[in-house]
């Protein structure tokens, strides 16, 4: 490691020190005198979660502050890296009776505790928990009696958490309380009453379990009373919620409500309150703590591509008032491009370029601009309406200059909470400015049809229909529930759409999992298909940007990001030139004539000789089956996870053109690929690495390069003779490495 490496990795070390918060290494006087824990075991615990059943007791073993601080707490305990817990002789006695009465509400009413203190050193011991679970008392019968008008089998059977043959557990009885509770609070029964009753048989160990359903009287809303409110008006706050008075006092109203108000913004804090009344009318309260309603940044800039730069944000939270949104952003570089270009080090714009006649084009300044609008509860609460304008102007010098504009218009309306449907559309104004190579290399497009579509001013401008809903328990890593997505999308000329075709597009996921052993089961299905309309000046070209690719760290994970699919080789001329033997009796050479004689297959030339650029099909069938589950590593790592995981796809390139061609959707490049992965769950989300095995198999790939022409210009030429490619035969050249920040699905 050199020097400034290790300055750097020492920095971070104390920078990350810096940020944990401040430990207290005072001890009691009890503290000083009683030994330290310095190792917590149970033995024998099977039906229930280990690490919720340490929670529930008082003794807890010394453990290292944190993850970063693991490699410290390896080599020092000391209290700055240790949080230092200590034995308590009082509290170890009724952590017997706790851990008993954790398994009493769980089904094992005859659990026996034994335990034991060794020595662990000086002044320190290890402490262990023996537990005989010994036999469970299950439920010989459950039965619910209810109003079959109000609730549907169905809705019964899902509610319906215990079974005849569980164990009595009583967490999950009164879970199953509730939420029957709040279903007939969601059919307008505010006052609806769930009695439980359970008769035990000690000495058969069984037990009867009775639910009464009593919905009382429907309530209704009556006065809504707001309170908190300063800058924003009372008619906001009445427009974002779902009731209003007279209508049916229901749950999904007051969570939707209650999420409406946060997501505007305009709020630190807003509670719905409805005191205890023994009357069918609610008077409910709304309690707010507004936040800030402006908010501005400006930030300069100065780097050596891109010279000195400035960035703005600003956003109006209650624009004319009513929840209004209005959000603009804009940034501006490439500054003084001219001057600074070449000093220093600074980018040598000139030396990039080559070509003076471009140069003035490479020097002038790049921005990117939006601006974007949104009107909740647009004519009723459960819609919204968005208006936006962007523009934009990329460069990167001697490779592509890249000008943009448009809008888009979008109504979304609330079918159900957590279940929007939009319509959108689209218009776009693209030209991209730049050479074969970059086409090919960088946008996947090396055929010379699309490049000279994506060279001439093209709008694309779809109109989309979208259906989301979300059905799953947590947004960062569900453990049960649902997600799905339909995109329905049309671009012509009805649309003023250069690029015409029609899409569908469908992401679907469902999660179940096993509350004793904390292990999650997941399933992911992607669906797509596109078909181009040769009608329009596109001449039926596809935009790369609506075309479909798999392989990558959410998708089939034994391929790198869009690598499962079409492709097509690309290799440096002078590479080529100088490893390839020469076929069809020409001769080998870097020029537009003899470049087709140059032999890709040549024993010179090794796969890392090749870069496989994606293509993008015209369907996909996508599938993937994953398990979650905690990891046996001990307190100080109890936040990661393991996952195994089974990934499959297929891209098709065929034409999909009716019922008869549906079959193209199988039919295309595919694979399937299992691996394992590691999660750790961290404040922002799980963080994951995910290894996937890729079969990779011998594929018959095209080939391209890029050579001079008469002009100095360079030019991608195909090779006639296909590559057989396979990307290595060694196990590590079929393992593809992933590491991001969020579940994959």
């Amino acid at each position: 490691m050199s020097r400034t490496t290790a300055r750097w990795a020492w920095a971070l070390a104390v920078g990350m020190l810096l940020l944990l918060p401040p430990a207290t290494y005072a001890q009691t006087p009890d503290q000083r005198n009683a030994p330290e824990v310095r190792k917590l075991t149970f033995k024998g615990v099977a039906h229930v979660d280990q690490h919720d059943l340490a929670k529930s007791i008082s003794t807890q073993a010394s453990k290292c502050r944190s993850l970063i601080l693991l490699p410290f707490c390896l080599f020092s305990h000391s209290p700055t890296f240790e949080e230092k817990h200590y034995f308590n002789e009082d509290e170890f006695r009724r952590d017997v009776l706790r851990i008993r009465l954790y398994y009493w509400k769980r089904g094992w009413r005859d659990t026996q505790v034994d335990t034991a203190v060794t020595d662990a050193g000086r002044n320190k011991v290890a402490v262990t928990f023996t537990v005989h679970e010994n036999e469970p008392t299950t439920i010989r019968r459950i039965a619910i009696t209810y109003d079959s008008t109000l609730l549907s089998n169905k809705t019964r059977n899902r509610l319906t958490l215990l079974h005849a043959k569980d164990p009595i557990d009583l967490v999950v009885l009164d879970s199953m309380r509730l939420m029957f509770q709040n279903a007939l609070w969601d059919k307008g029964y505010g006052d609806a009453v769930v009695d439980t009753a359970v008769t035990v048989d000690t000495a058969a160990h069984l037990a009867d379990v009775q639910l009464t359903l009593t919905p009382n009287r429907r309530t209704t809303v009556g006065t809504i009373t707001i309170t908190g409110l300063k800058k924003v008006s009372e008619a906001t706050v009445r427009h974002s919620i779902t009731f209003q008075k007279g209508d049916l006092y229901r749950l999904s109203d007051v969570l939707g409500s209650q999420r409406n108000l946060y997501e505007s913004n305009l709020f630190r804090l807003a509670t719905i309150d409805v005191p205890v009344q023994y009357d069918s009318v609610k008077d409910v309260n709304i309690d707010v703590t507004e936040a800030p309603l402006h908010e501005a940044q400006l930030g300069p800039g100065l780097n050596n591509v891109d010279f000195l730069q400035f960035q703005a944000h600003y956003t109006d939270y209650n624009l004319f008032g009513g929840g209004r949104r209005l959000d603009v952003d804009g940034t501006v570089g490439n500054l003084f491009a001219r001057s600074l270009q070449g000093r220093g080090f600074f980018r040598d714009v000139a030396h990039d370029v080559g070509d003076t006649t471009m140069l003035d084009a490479y020097l002038q300044p790049t921005y990117t601009a939006s601006i974007d609008f949104k009107q909740p509860s647009f004519l009723r609460a459960s819609n919204s309406f968005g208006l936006g304008g962007f523009t934009h102007r990329n460069i990167n010098p001697g490779v592509f200059i890249d000008k943009g504009y448009g809008g888009d218009v979008t109504l979304t309306h609330d079918i159900a909470v957590r279940a929007p449907i939009s319509l959108n559309y689209r218009f776009e104004i693209n030209r991209v400015d730049a050479s074969d190579v970059y086409f090919c290399v960088d946008f996947g497009v090396c055929d010379a049809l699309t490049i000279g579509t994506l060279r001439s001013h093209q709008s694309l401008s779809p109109l989309t229909l979208t259906g989301f809903v979300d059905r799953s328990d947590v947004p960062f890593e569900p453990t049960k529930g649902y997600v799905a997505r339909l995109d329905l999308e049309t671009a012509s000329s009805f649309t003023a759409s250069d690029y015409r075709y029609n899409r569908a597009f469908l992401d679907a996921a469902a999660y179940t999992h096993n509350a004793r052993t904390g292990w999650v089961y997941s399933a992911h299905l992607r669906v797509g298909l596109v078909k181009a309309l040769s009608s329009g000046t596109d001449n039926g070209v596809l935009h790369p940007r609506k075309r479909f690719y798999a392989g990558g760290a959410n998708s089939v994970r034994g391929y790198g990001e869009n690598q499962l699919g079409p492709r097509i080789l690309t290799i440096d001329d002078s590479t080529l030139v100088a490893n390839a033997t020469s076929i069809g009796g020409g001769t080998c050479a870097a020029t537009l004539d003899a470049i087709k004689f140059c032999n890709p297959n040549s024993p010179n030339l090794r796969a890392r000789d090749f870069l496989p650029q994606p293509l993008g099909g015209t369907s996909l069938l996508e599938g993937s089956v994953e398990l979650r589950f905690p990891l046996p590593l001990g307190p100080n790592l109890r936040h990661f996870l393991g996952a195994v995981f089974v990934d499959g796809g297929v891209v098709g390139s065929g034409p999909i053109s009716g019922l008869a061609s549906l079959g193209n959707i199988v039919h295309g490049t595919g694979a399937i690929t299992p691996g394992i992965g590691v999660r750790y769950v961290s404040p922002v989300g799980p963080i994951r690495v995910d290894i996937g095995y890729n079969p990779a198999r011998t594929e018959e790939l095209g080939v391209v390069t890029a050579v001079l022409d008469n002009t100095g210009h360079r030019r991608i030429v195909s090779i006639p003779t296909p590559r057989n490619y396979s990307p290595g035969h060694t196990l590590l050249d079929h393992l593809a490495l992933h590491f991001s920040i969020g579940e994959a699905y």
